[in-house]
């Protein structure tokens, strides 16, 4: 009889989210998978919140497993994911990536630090953040373009794109064209948030994604 090696699977949240944004998800994904979810603010531990300073250690996390990793992102969170299987193909097994650009929306991004500027201290005290650490950590990632390095991830790739999220949706449909042999999903009644809007049916998705892994 054929044995099933049992996958672990590292789901990463999006800015403003933390890992109970995953709670409904990971509860119902199939229980021959292991799986966790990092606070992306613990990573840093007491160092600065930045950008360089979450995928370090998120790097030296996954380069800790005596396995290649399940990688599942969300914004941010696929932003880290796609930056580690870009630099260690060989190290990722699988890519899950949400609502991920692969090129930063500097307007949008200057938009958002605009706007952060009058929100009150206590939404950022409720993250984990200060307003200053926000800000930064956004204005840093303005940068970020992964256009001419994506032909380096070879390992199963599924992009979701909540149907809602009108702003990632043609950078998905762009990287499942950039990205070879990359499965595109647009998710029904979901906005930018699938694990928050539509849990139970991300679970869905992901269980015969990594359904197929093992086949």
């Amino acid at each position: 009889m054929e044995v099933k090696v049992k996958m672990n699977i590292l789901f990463l949240h999006g800015l403003g989210q933390n890992a109970e944004s995953w709670e409904t998800t990971i509860e119902n994904i199939n229980s021959e998978h292991s799986s966790i979810c990092l606070k992306l603010n613990d990573l840093v531990c007491k160092n600065e919140l930045t950008y360089q300073n979450l995928y370090s250690r998120l790097s030296k996390f996954c380069s800790a497993s005596k396995k290649p990793v399940n990688l599942c992102g969300l914004s941010l969170g696929g932003v880290l994911a796609m930056n580690y299987a870009i630099d260690h193909p060989e190290a990722v097994r699988s890519l899950v990536l949400i609502a991920t650009p692969y090129k930063m929306p500097k307007h949008l991004l200057r938009f958002q630090n605009l706007l952060f500027r009058f929100f009150p201290n206590s939404m950022f005290q409720q993250l984990g953040l200060t307003r200053q650490e926000m800000i930064s950590l956004c204005s840093e990632m303005m940068d970020l373009d992964f256009s001419e390095k994506l032909n380096r991830i070879s390992c199963p790739v599924l992009l979701l794109c909540g149907k809602k999220d009108r702003s990632n949706q043609q950078s998905s449909r762009n990287l499942a064209s950039l990205i070879e042999d990359a499965q595109l999903q647009i998710v029904e009644h979901s906005g930018h948030e699938i694990n928050l809007d539509a849990p139970l049916q991300l679970a869905d998705i992901l269980n015969g994604f990594y359904s197929e892994l093992m086949d």
